[in-house]
């Protein structure tokens, strides 16, 4: 089927009565729940404004158009609008929902903070802008490296400094606040330097389970830090020149991989490679990414992000003729990069400063996605030399084809501010791309100082009819999803791989699969190493990848990954492990498990004895005038006291229906039994929007947090918990606990935690 063509290009769908299609398959549900969950235009009071996919589409062209020529526009907004229509192009979700909104709100997906200033003035500026940033939906990174290490003096007033790490709390709270204020997300990155003092403290901030929640966390390793390990040599701790400590290099790596082995944080960042492969080398030095990694930026660096939709150009699928249409990919690159090169112009940003650094270098992310299916498609095995060498080669012509539209427009409409063509000639990505691109780039300059950048693209993937997402491999052929109903309902919808639904259609068997089909639980880790190996030359910034390692790899196997990373080129790298802390991931083919761990093969709740042993617990809620008194009864097993029931009670009418369902509730999962240690930071991770209090010299988030602490409290009172044991979940759930609905139904795949039972979805 030629695309160019296809009488069903999208342009007439998403209503009711219609029918979206790709590859001229229809796509599934949903594609169409993701739409109108978080696409779709709507009132204030929840009236669609978008009737279609195709009026969403509609909306963003005009939009775009808005910095151009007048007269222009027109065309340029059908050209918009047809590389979306039939999915070949996709836009990030900040400017899907976004762009022509009329609203307050970026269309960038990701910053960087500013440089913190090393006093306390300059940090809660900080936090202040980060607030701001995530306001307004940007993920953000912050370089912690700056601040002084826990125990530095502080000469203007006499103490010692806490430390990078406890401020780092700091912007987890706000996040969690920020969230609980109605953001759909709260992404974080924390980078820290290899030789920071604090780095033994930065790799342990995610042990305990529950901890710094919003983060995901990367060490910035430095090619010096690399050749110590390798000599197994010393390694100094430094600090404003200081040497504060030495420790032995190879130790502080092992170190780094056993957090990870053990709970899947922190990543690493070889943040020399990066510098010095930064088409602005010349102008800036990087030291954090945004929340998937994929954009290493400068200080308040932003880049929006943008994905050709590979699935979408393959031609012939599933036969010995199967191809790329790669004239079509060369036609869809230029209005792609001119669109989101005009997105620069009509957005929002959340600080002036952001505003100044993104005109100044004009960043644009265009990456790809459905790269797995389209392998698949075209009889490739995803992870074979024969598989990375083709990625490859796609990835080197969208990076030709885009610089070579990204000097086009420099022509028409001038070069980024800060353009220099010798350093931009001549630099290895041009001298890569070949003579006519270093041709065009000396006569007319760039527009966009980087163009390309891979993103683990999840949701946009399920608006496209569940292509695989970025550069992941697919993830399973199917799953179950639970999907909202207007009426508070849930249907349970099976959701097939874009391409397992295409070979199904076009073949006719409805249980069988390609002989090339693998799922990233089929792939070692060296085949993830190859395909994101294949295409890093090609890309301008970065590539968020997962690389999925088994449970049962051995430590000693697990560090080896991180060495061929480094080997192997990455700019960076991200693994997977099942473990304690995270949890593992949800199983596709078996139904969701319960949330509670099994009391001994049972789901039934424990019986009630005639009389329970208890304690009834006092506190004052500063807002509240009447005390509240919590009832804690426990039932013995074993000969050992564990948290049977709870009750709540207050002369405060106005807490009277929530207490009662709380009561309710808690007492139904610790009837349950198994491990219910996770109700209790759940509680003490609420935040009230309006503030919490200070009781008894801490402060306490909510009137919920301060219930969780009294019921923590008493498990380790009673000997339930052991002192200094976590309260919350330390062996691993049957399925990972989604943090909005605390449903086992968190997966984690192409960088991404995404919820099959809610719409809750968060990079890292």
């Amino acid at each position: 089927m030629d695309a160019k063509t296809d009488p069903t290009d999208g342009k007439r769908s998403g209503g009711a009565g219609d029918e979206p299609m790709l590859a001229g398959i229809a796509l599934p549900q949903i594609a169409a729940d993701i739409w109108d969950l978080k696409y779709r235009l709507k009132k204030p009071d929840g009236t669609p404004v978008d009737a279609t996919r195709a009026e969403t589409f509609a909306r963003v062209a005009h939009a775009a158009t808005g910095a151009e020529a007048e007269g222009d526009r027109a065309a340029h907004a059908r050209a918009f609008e047809d590389i979306m229509a039939d999915g070949r192009f996709l836009p990030a979700g900040r400017i899907l929902a976004g762009a022509g909104a009329n609203r307050d709100v970026t269309l960038f997906n990701c910053f960087v903070m500013g440089t913190l200033d090393d006093s306390l003035t300059g940090i809660f500026d900080s936090v202040r802008d980060s607030a701001l940033t995530m306001q307004q939906g940007g993920g953000i990174g912050v370089d912690f490296s700056p601040l002084r290490p826990k125990g530095a003096p502080v000469a203007s007033i006499g103490a010692d400094a806490s430390g990078p790490v406890s401020f780092m709390a700091v912007w987890d709270a706000m996040c969690r606040t920020i969230m609980s204020a109605g953001a759909r997300r709260g992404a974080m990155m924390a980078t820290l330097r290899c030789d920071h003092p604090d780095i033994e403290d930065f790799i342990a901030a995610k042990r305990t389970a529950g901890a710094m929640t919003n983060f995901n966390l990367s060490v910035l390793v430095t090619d010096a830090f690399m050749n110590a390990v390798d000599k197994d040599g010393p390694w100094d701790l430094v600090f404003g020149g200081r040497v504060w400590r030495r420790v032995n290099a190879r130790d502080l790596w092992r170190r780094i991989l056993r957090a990870t082995y053990d709970h899947a944080e922190p990543g690493v960042v070889f943040i020399d490679r990066i510098n010095a492969a930064n088409n602005l080398a010349y102008c800036e030095t990087i030291s954090a990414t945004n929340p998937c990694g994929e954009q290493p930026l400068p200080p308040f660096g932003a880049c929006l992000l943008g994905s050709m939709n590979l699935a979408a150009f393959v031609r012939d699928p599933f036969t010995a003729e199967a191809r790329l249409d790669t004239d079509l990919l060369d036609e869809t690159v230029p209005p792609a990069v001119r669109l989101m090169d005009n997105v620069i112009d009509i957005s929002n940003y959340p600080l002036e400063a952001q505003h100044a650094e993104a005109i100044a270098k004009r960043r644009i992310g265009l990456g790809v996605t459905g790269l797995a299916d389209a392998l698949v498609m075209c009889g490739l095995r995803y992870g074979s030399p024969e598989a990375a060498e083709v990625a490859g080669n796609w990835m080197k012509q969208i990076q030709r084809t885009a610089w070579l539209a990204s000097t086009e427009l420099a022509a028409e409409k001038g070069a980024f501010p800060l353009f220099e063509a010798e350093p931009y000639a001549h630099n290895a990505m041009a001298q890569r791309l070949g003579t006519d691109v270093q041709e065009a780039v000396q006569a007319n300059g760039l527009r966009n100082a980087l163009l390309t950048s891979i993103a683990p693209t999840g949701t946009i993937s399920l608006f496209a009819g569940n292509v695989s997402s970025g550069v992941e491999p697919i993830f399973a052929a199917g799953y179950d999803r639970k999907v909202l109903q207007r009426d508070g309902t849930h249907r349970t919808e099976r959701v097939r791989d874009f391409a397992v639904e295409l070979y199904r259609e076009v073949s006719g068997d409805e249980d069988g699969l390609p002989d090339n089909f693998v799922t990233a639980q089929d792939l070692s880790p060296d085949d993830h190493i190859a395909m994101q190996a294949a295409l890093q030359p090609f890309v301008d910034s970065a590539i968020s990848k997962t690389i999925n390692v088994p449970e049962d790899m051995s430590f000693e196997d697990f560090g080896d990954v991180y060495l061929n990373a480094w080997k192997a080129g990455l700019k960076g790298c991200t693994t997977y492990r099942p473990n304690p802390v995270t949890g593992s991931v949800l199983s596709v083919d078996a139904p969701a498990a319960s949330p509670v761990p099994d009391n001994g093969g049972s789901h039934e709740p424990m019986a009630r004895g005639a009389t329970l042993p208890g304690y009834t617990y006092k506190i004052r809620w500063p807002e509240s005038e009447h005390a509240i008194y919590i009832t804690i009864n426990d039932t013995l097993e074993g000969g050992a006291r564990r948290p049977f029931e709870i009750f709540i009670n207050s002369k405060a009418m106005e807490h009277f229906a929530w207490t009662v369902a709380l009561t309710r509730m808690i007492s139904a999962v610790f009837r349950r039994g198994g491990d219910v240690r996770f109700v209790v930071e759940e509680l003490k991770a609420v935040f009230d929007p309006r503030g919490g209090q200070w009781m008894n010299g801490h402060y306490v988030p909510s009137l919920l947090a301060a219930i969780g602490n009294v019921i923590e409290q008493h498990m380790r009172e009673t000997g339930f918990l052991e002192a200094g044991e976590p309260a919350g979940i330390t062996e691993a759930p049957s399925g990972t606990l989604c943090p909005r609905c605390s449903q086992p139904t968190l997966m984690h795949a192409e960088g991404c935690h995404f919820c099959t039972n809610c719409d809750y979805s968060r990079c890292g």
